[in-house]
């Protein structure tokens, strides 16, 4: 049986080219369609953009991926600048045409873009004429419709298994490249290898790029210093420096893989040395010509370049004014010896004192000599000139040794600071009353308590664990009472 027969039984007609009527109405010519499809290709190019341009388009898909340009280096082994000259649209930084073209597929399938409509428009972009397509046009055959597709259950398991194998597959990928690829490692802060510093710099803060959350390791001289590179891949670290030649080895640490940057980076940092200078030594308390009426006497200042200031006393000559009587008893042929010298350390804001322990002076004209010296045996010292005239009595106790229990009447009434009871101090404890005619003291411990009146030291008057009461006053010695 012939076509046109068939065709007749199904109410179809045939035309004498060979196409078909169906009720009387002409059927599309295919190749009709083809030339359409084609005439409307270019405008669905033009409008795939969606008004952006191509660098904009691949900016704006890596953005909603939510990598960035070290991890798309990573996933499509294209580097990271050529990558970014591609989202500047800067192709010149490309090696050439064919392999900007390769780039371009595989970044938009990466991004998952059409690769085929992204190289259109980058053509369409540098004002090249898109490639034209050739358009078959085959006449239909006149056949029965075929069936539907249809899905068996073995088909469905079959596909599921092989979209199941092909994620694996490209997971394992994914894992074994990065597993062989090293971390990257930056350091762009300082950019030099070496560098000098200024000769007051104690500190410097590197800066740099890795992959993000790497561990970031600085070697130094005092051992290793670490940190972890932030979701962008940025990370700073600030170090200790040193006068003269600093080296450091910075290494960058994949905390998933293990793995080490290709190539540590090293930098030297200079620090020069000062010129040795002399210290500069102000004494900020004696004041020159000061009269004090106890011989306690408090000396500070201030020095720059130093490490310690020594404090010495020398005695000058009796008071202007007072009998020779009045001097403490000799310890010289030319008059009493000073204390021994009083060594304080320099504070790192510059002042120094000599706090609890105060120059203890007797009666007369003295020279308060303070010397400021540094490890470089640089020294500078400053003279005080004071007078010490006391009036009534000034005593000093300090418990040494041991503990002890001490009572104290001042002009034969109870000092309210120890009170009626006593009191037990430690070692290192120092007490100063001051009184107009006498002071007496009870120790639970004699041996372990040491006087100084008038400035004059009389050391312990007892021995340890014996209880006695002395009385101190003015122009006489000390003597033991029975008050308890």
């Amino acid at each position: 049986m012939t076509t046109r027969d068939d065709a007749r039984r199904g109410g179809t007609n045939l035309r004498p080219d060979g196409l078909r009527l169906e009720s009387g109405r002409e059927l599309p010519d295919p190749r009709d369609s083809a030339r359409r499809e084609a005439d409307r290709e270019p405008a669905a190019g033009a409008a795939g953009g969606a008004g952006l341009s191509l660098p904009e388009r691949l900016y704006a898909a890596r953005e909603r991926k939510g990598v960035d340009l070290y991890r798309a280096e990573r996933d499509t082994k294209i580097r990271a600048r050529y990558l970014a000259a591609l989202e500047r649209g800067e192709y010149g930084e490309l090696p050439g045409d064919v392999y900007t073209k390769g780039f371009l597929r595989n970044y938009a399938l990466y991004l998952g873009l059409d690769p085929e409509e992204v190289v259109g428009q980058w053509r369409r972009e540098r004002g090249q004429a898109p490639t034209p397509k050739t358009v078959l046009t085959v006449p239909r055959p006149i056949a029965q419709p075929r069936p539907g597709l249809q899905f068996s259950p073995g088909v469905v398991v079959a596909a599921l298994l092989t979209v199941l194998i092909a994620a694996i597959g490209v997971w394992l990928g994914v894992q074994v490249m990065r597993f062989a690829k090293p971390p990257t490692l930056d350091v762009t802060t300082p950019r030099e290898a070496t560098l000098q510093l200024s000769e007051d710099a104690t500190t410097f803060t590197f800066a740099g790029m890795s992959i993000p959350g790497a561990t970031i390791t600085i070697e130094l001289a005092g051992g290793t210093r670490q940190t972890s590179a932030d979701s962008t891949g940025a990370w700073t670290m600030s170090v200790d420096v040193r006068r003269g030649r600093n080296e450091f080895k910075i290494d960058a640490t994949d905390p998933d893989t293990g793995k080490h940057a290709e190539t540590p980076k090293s930098v030297v940092l200079t620090v020069p040395f000062r010129e040795i200078e002399a210290p500069q030594l102000t004494v900020d308390q004696p004041a020159d010509g000061t009269t004090f009426e106890n011989g306690a006497i408090p000396v500070q200042g201030t020095a720059l370049n130093a490490t310690e200031v020594t404090i010495t006393a020398a005695y000058e000559g009796l008071a202007t004014g007072a009998p020779p009587a009045s001097a403490p008893p000799s310890g010289s042929p030319s008059g009493p010896t000073g204390p021994a010298p009083i060594t304080v350390p320099v504070g790192d804001d510059g002042t120094w004192n000599t706090g609890a322990s105060p120059l203890q002076l007797t009666t007369g004209r003295w020279s308060i000599t303070a010397t400021a010296s540094n490890a470089q045996n640089k020294s500078a010292s400053q003279t005080r000139h004071v007078t010490v005239a006391y009036k009534g009595v000034n005593l000093v106790v300090a418990i040494k040794g041991g503990s002890a229990w001490i009572k104290v009447w001042v002009d034969g009434q109870i000092d309210p600071t120890v009170g009626r009871s006593g009191f037990t101090y430690t070692s290192g404890k120092v007490l100063t009353f001051t009184g107009q005619t006498s002071i007496e003291v009870r120790s639970g411990s004699s041996g372990a308590t040491f006087f100084t009146l008038n400035g004059q030291s009389l050391g312990a008057l007892g021995r340890r664990g014996i209880p006695e009461t002395w009385l101190f006053q003015p122009g006489s010695p000390p003597v033991q009472t029975q008050r308890q």
